[in-house]
């Protein structure tokens, strides 16, 4: 739900405080599984490559489960990652302190992304952001300042992934972004619950929910996607998984798209941001 009281994302340095809002903070075990499994997939060797390479959790919520996993995880892929915890609301952060362990930290903070840096690096930027559920609060006209902010917190190489998914992470959009902005756009879902590719619409990230109307591309893609599914349902007797592969197979002559059946296999398709760019 947007709120219309939320502090600009680019409030003054001046005031101290974090930058930002307290979001409702709701999460769950597991609900970020599909966005981690893709960023360890895809971002992992640029992980194992830094020399010390910070993941910061914004947002994270009322508990620490996310970051928690957010670790174990990436650790899969690059084991000498470390995770930062972030969140804007001192009661939270209190509460995950007793999770802390080696490479698990939590700290308050806000858009502004606080880390402690090295003599290198005295402002600390992080090898990747990870905001989910977080600017759904926000005004789709304040989600390019943020991006811009967060993406400014990155180290060269780095990664932001910022997007929206459902509370149990069936169904999760999200928009992968780097030091020069915006890249790529990727829907994943759980295929046994999906009755049609344009159910994840409800999902899009906050740049794009709004932008589901005819005119725009995010709007042609989802109906080009629905069409191609449907086309694709002589296939659904090999499964859903063979389904959803047939049709990005059919969108891929349409669209461009970033992966490949690797991807596909999971339950993703990822598409060039260029694509879906909102129109004006």
């Amino acid at each position: 739900m947007v709120s219309r009281n939320t502090p600009s994302p680019s409030a003054s340095r001046s005031t101290g405080r974090p930058v930002g809002s307290v979001t409702r903070g709701t999460t769950n075990p597991n609900r970020l599984r599909r966005m981690d499994r893709w960023i360890a997939a895809t971002h992992g060797a640029a992980l194992r490559r830094a020399e010390a390479p910070v993941a910061v959790d914004l947002g994270y919520g009322a508990a620490p489960w996310t970051a928690v996993e957010l670790l174990a995880r990436l650790r899969e892929a690059a084991p000498r990652v470390r995770v930062v915890g972030i969140e804007i609301e001192p009661a939270r952060v209190a509460g995950a302190k007793p999770y802390e362990r080696e490479g698990l930290s939590f700290r308050h903070g806000g858009f502004e992304v606080p880390l402690d840096g090295t003599a290198g690096d005295p402002v600390g930027h992080a090898a990747l952001i990870r905001a989910a559920n977080v600017l759904r609060q926000y005004d789709e006209e304040q989600v390019e300042q943020v991006w811009g902010r967060l993406c400014a917190r990155l180290a060269p190489g780095g990664l932001l992934v910022e997007g929206t998914c459902d509370e149990i992470g069936r169904r999760h959009v999200w928009v992968a972004l780097g030091p020069e902005g915006p890249r790529t756009v990727t829907f994943a879902t759980r295929l046994g619950s999906l009755e049609r590719p344009s159910d994840l619409a409800e999902r899009l990230p906050k740049a794009l929910i709004h932008r589901n109307v005819p005119g725009e591309p995010v709007h042609a893609f989802l109906r080009d996607f629905d069409r191609a599914w449907a086309a694709a349902a002589p296939y659904a007797s090999y499964g859903a998984r063979q389904r959803w592969i047939r049709t990005a197979r059919a969108l891929a002559g349409d669209w461009p798209l970033a992966d490949g059946p690797g991807r596909w296999r999971q339950g993703e398709l990822t598409v060039r941001w260029e694509a879906l760019r909102p129109v004006g």
